[in-house]
C-alpha cells in the first residue's frame, strides 16, 4: 500500500460501510467523521504500513474517525511528547478513539502514569475517561510495574465516582476492575476502594462498585 496520507485516506473510504456507522450510535460513538471500517479492517491496514510516526500525524489531521485509530497504531511511542498527548486528547470525541488511542499507544509512552492522573482532573468528558481508561490499560499492558505505581489510582477513583457522565463512570469502573484483576496483592486493596466507593451513596458510585464489586469477588471465590 502507497504510504501517504492521500492514498491511505482513498484506501480507507474505498471501504466505507454507512451501515456501520449507523450501527456504531447504537454503542454511543457518534464521531463527526466516521466510515464505518471494522476494526479488524483497520488492524490489517495497520500491519501492512507498519511504524510511521509522519504519517501517524498527517492521518491525525484529517480528523477521519478510522484514520484516528490507524493513526494510533502507527505512530511510534518513541517519538510521542507530552504536548503530542495533550492535543489529541482534546480531539477526542468518542469513547472508541479514546480508548484505541490509549490502549494502542499512550499507555507506551515514558508519559503514561503521570497523564492518567492529569487527565482525571479535567472537566472534558473524553478527556477524563482517557485518564481512566489509561488506568486499566496499564493494569493490563505494563507487566514489569510495582504494584506502587498502580495505589495513587485508587483515591481518584473515589474522587471521581459521582461523575454521572456514561463514559466517565464506565471508564472508573473499569480501572478499579482491571488494577483489582492484576494480582493477588492488588485485588483486596480494590474491594476495599470499591466498597469505599459504594459508601459515598452517589448515584453513579453506588454502580461502578455494584459492578466492581461482583467481578473482584467472583475472582476471589474461583481462585479458592
Amino acid at each position: 500500500m502507497e504510504t501517504t496520507v492521500e492514498a491511505v485516506v482513498e484506501s480507507l473510504k474505498a471501504r466505507a460501510n454507512p451501515d456501520n456507522v449507523a450501527g456504531m450510535a447504537h454503542f454511543g460513538s457518534r464521531p463527526a467523521q466516521a466510515l464505518g471500517l471494522s476494526m479488524p479492517e483497520v488492524r490489517r491496514i495497520a500491519r501492512e504500513l507498519g511504524r510511521d510516526h509522519a504519517l501517524a500525524l498527517g492521518l491525525w489531521a484529517t480528523g477521519l474517525h478510522e484514520g484516528r485509530i490507524l493513526a494510533s497504531m502507527v505512530a511510534d511511542p518513541r517519538q510521542v511528547t507530552p504536548e503530542l498527548m495533550d492535543n489529541w486528547v482534546n480531539d477526542f470525541d468518542s469513547w472508541d478513539v479514546c480508548d484505541q488511542v490509549c490502549g494502542n499507544l499512550f499507555d507506551k509512552t515514558p508519559y503514561a502514569y503521570d497523564k492518567a492522573v492529569e487527565w482525571c482532573h479535567r472537566e472534558g468528558e473524553y478527556v477524563r475517561r482517557a485518564g481512566f481508561v489509561m488506568m486499566a490499560e496499564l493494569a493490563v499492558h505494563d507487566k514489569k510495574a510495582p504494584d506502587e505505581k498502580f495505589y495513587s489510582f485508587f483515591p481518584l477513583m473515589k474522587e471521581y465516582s459521582w461523575d454521572e457522565r456514561n463514559f466517565v463512570k464506565k471508564a472508573v469502573n473499569w480501572a478499579l476492575r482491571q488494577v483489582g484483576k492484576r494480582n493477588a496483592t492488588l485485588r483486596p486493596l480494590a474491594i476495599q476502594w470499591a466498597e469505599e466507593i459504594r459508601d459515598t451513596n452517589t448515584k453513579a458510585g453506588r454502580w461502578i462498585a455494584a459492578d466492581a464489586l461482583r467481578e473482584l469477588n467472583s475472582e476471589v471465590k474461583s481462585r479458592l
